[in-house]
């Protein structure tokens, strides 16, 4: 960070200057006190620094960059999350925040003196859990206005800046769209990260990860979309953060061809401790019941499933347990649907649960059979499927029945499967009750299952249950048309 002793020193002097104009500000501006212990972070960091317990400068520019990009990834989803700020309006106040930005990795820097020393890249997890408290204290300090102490910082919000934030008629308010610059804040920030794979001069090099992944067969195109979506992949290094984690992806028996689209579903893997992040979590899957033998497929399916804290998966396999699933099954639904630890607990496996409770369906078997319908809105998916059925004369018993035996029949959209597949069914001989016996009925292609033996079923004259009709292999089907028309002919 710093390219000479002067640097330092000048660094130390604005530090201290801050923090004496700061306390008289603070005497000055009574009405609106700001927590010294909150602000004077960086300072302390600076005065600790002096006794060579450590030292900026031991940080080079290039990580430095990325744990801006690290830190600046944190506040801007903190924003969003607790503050409620749009992307548009977080990238803009994050654009504005150089200062706090720096300040945030000074705390960094703070909190894990021992690994710089030592040479050692902090993770992303590290960064993350290191500043979200951080920020949490400052929201419980300031609340609404915190977007305000983030652009102002080391100056706090006055008095007046307070009001302002406070509409005396929000029922009047007529909102306004903001007027986007031809290159918004956020743009800038990702053509920043985008110049170190676009800015190469022909007597240039690519950086060497960036090498590395072409290697590996991302195309460059690829890499700049997945720095579009997560800038602070461009700062990641080859040896201390990608390599590992493509080499140990490869040892679990992950196909060198799916490491790209690993990478490109999740960057943020390469991030990640391997010794104290993503083993410990592997292992702490595999006693929930995850299966070792399946993790190339397991996270092939789903890469974010190893970024997740494990107060996360523990509190999805905790509900998993409340509805009813054994240990077994648990591991077994983690291990086939891995993506069920996106879903919120409380916005979205519980509310799921207790509508399918409603009508009376045995949960603890949904999420068996099929735990992918519990990502499904229910609004927009769930109630539609079950009005569908009720108004063609079927009762919630039999809808729950019926979803028991097959969870996947939500997932089917109405339009495209449903309605045809009820139209057509309509012309054939069969019952309703049938399709309660055997909703998987919906599965099975119209134009390259159903119909086909449906017309093969009436040539020969003989009568089939639906679950024979649809089920059978093409041998068996055949086999028991035979033997079904030899019978008739016998009679």
């Amino acid at each position: 960070m710093f390219g000479s002793v002067w640097d330092c020193v000048f660094f130390m002097g604005n530090v201290f200057n801050f923090k004496n104009a700061f306390q008289c500000q603070l005497a000055e501006e009574t009405e609106f006190p700001i927590p010294q212990k909150v602000f004077f972070t960086r300072a302390k960091y600076a005065e600790s620094g002096v006794d060579g317990s450590m030292s900026l400068r031991l940080v080079s520019p290039t990580l430095l960059a990325a744990e801006k990009e690290e830190a600046k990834a944190v506040l801007n989803l903190f924003l969003k999350k607790k503050q409620g700020l749009s992307n548009a309006v977080a990238a803009r106040t994050i654009n504005k925040s150089d200062a706090f930005v720096d300040h945030l990795v000074s705390r960094l820097h703070s909190v894990h003196k021992s690994r710089y020393l030592v040479g050692r890249e902090l993770t992303t997890l590290e960064i993350r859990d290191a500043l979200i408290p951080y920020l949490e204290t400052l929201l419980e300090e300031y609340g609404t206005i915190l977007a305000d102490v983030v652009e102002n910082f080391p100056n706090p919000p006055t008095k007046e800046k307070l009001e302002e934030n406070v509409p005396k008629q929000p029922e009047l308010e007529i909102p306004i769209a903001p007027i986007s610059p031809s290159i918004s804040p956020l743009d800038s920030k990702k053509l920043k990260a985008l110049s170190r794979v676009s800015n190469i001069s022909p007597t240039e090099k690519l950086p060497s990860h960036i090498i590395y992944l072409i290697e590996l067969g991302m195309d460059l195109e690829s890499i700049k979309e997945v720095i579009r979506k997560f800038p602070a992949f461009a700062y990641y290094s080859l040896e201390g953060k990608i390599k590992p984690v493509v080499e140990f992806l490869l040892d679990l028996g992950i196909k060198k061809a799916d490491i790209p689209t690993i990478l490109k579903k999740r960057p943020q893997l390469c991030g990640i401790s391997l010794t104290e992040n993503l083993i410990p979590t592997m292992t702490f899957l595999e006693d929930l019941g995850v299966d070792k033998k399946h993790w190339a497929k397991v996270i092939y399916r789903f890469p974010p499933l190893l970024t997740y804290s494990r107060p996360k998966l523990k509190a999805t396999v905790d509900f998993l347990y409340e509805m009813g699933l054994s240990a077994e099954n648990v591991g077994k639904v983690l291990t086939r649907c891995p993506n069920i630890i996106s879903y919120s607990v409380e916005d979205k496996l519980r509310p799921t649960a207790e509508y399918f409770r409603s009508f009376h369906v045995d949960v603890a078997i949904i999420l068996y059979r099929s735990p992918q319908t519990f990502g499904l809105s229910i609004e927009a998916n769930l109630k539609p499927v079950t009005e569908f059925f009720v108004k063609r004369g079927y009762s919630l018993r039999d809808v729950a029945t019926m979803i028991s035996r097959y969870g996947t029949l939500y997932t089917f959209s109405l339009p495209e499967n449903l309605i045809p597949k009820w139209d057509f069914f309509l012309t054939m001989v069969y019952p309703k009750s049938e399709l309660i016996k055997f909703p998987q009925y919906f599965g099975y292609s119209l134009e390259d299952r159903i119909k086909p033996r449906y017309e093969i079923v009436k040539k020969c004259e003989v009568k089939l249950l639906l679950n024979q009709m649809l089920s059978l292999s093409e041998d068996d089907f055949l086999k028991l048309l035979k033997k079904k028309m030899e019978k008739k002919l016998s009679l």
